[in-house]
């Protein structure tokens, strides 16, 4: 067993119905358990109005599950209520069995969405930049937590990483250092071709004139 090493007060937390919590008594199946748990967290994630999910959104790694445990778990989930399976000609979606998903469950049906309409976050391939500051720079702030949240609303997310890679590579350990290389990419352009193990070795480029004050 991996040790949990606590709950962050940078993280965010998805919300479970109360009625969910009755159900813990009637569920002694893991696999539903699971799918249901990792739907409503999913969901709770999607940006849009189509708040769905299909079969292979529910993501085997992340679930610690087979394809037949998963396909098992969404079935009884339906059987149970928690999840809604609706179905348009060849597309089957799984919707939370609140009002909003019974609505959009019964709308999905009759074809009432777009193609266009479909756009689904995708939580598991984002950057946390809450966890990387506390991994490489120290504890969070109030005032810190509010400038990591408007520096996600400014900057793709998949270049907090490499720029957090580069700035322990270069024994900057502050956020100011950090955000000056990811405005520079913004500024100037970011070679998205680069191999990821080339970071620690280009690292060097950041020390020129205009990174210069983080050296001192």
């Amino acid at each position: 067993m991996t040790t949990f090493n606590g709950f962050t007060s940078s993280e965010t937390f998805t919300q479970l119905p109360d009625s969910l919590i009755h159900l813990l008594k009637e569920m002694d199946d893991v696999a539903e358990l699971k799918v249901t748990l990792y739907a409503i967290w999913r969901i709770e994630h999607i940006e849009g109005h189509f708040r769905a999910l299909c079969e292979t959104d529910f993501e085997a790694e992340a679930l610690g599950m087979g394809l037949e445990d998963i396909q098992s778990g969404l079935r009884k989930s339906v059987e149970r209520g928690t999840l809604l399976r609706s179905q348009h000609a060849a597309d089957v979606y799984y919707f939370l069995n609140s009002p909003r998903g019974r609505l959009a469950a019964e709308a999905f049906e009759q074809g009432q969405w777009r193609e266009s309409a479909k756009i689904f976050s995708a939580p598991m391939n984002k950057s946390n930049i809450f966890r990387l500051y506390e991994e490489n720079i120290g504890a969070l702030t109030p005032l810190l937590s509010d400038m990591l949240r408007e520096a996600e609303k400014n900057y793709p997310g998949v270049w907090f990483e490499e720029a957090f890679e580069i700035a322990v590579s270069r024994n900057v350990r502050n956020w100011k250092y950090v955000e000056a290389i990811l405005t520079r990419w913004k500024e100037k352009g970011k070679d998205e071709r680069k191999d990821q193990q080339d970071t620690v070795k280009d690292a060097k480029r950041y020390a020129e004139d205009e990174f210069s004050e983080f050296f001192k």
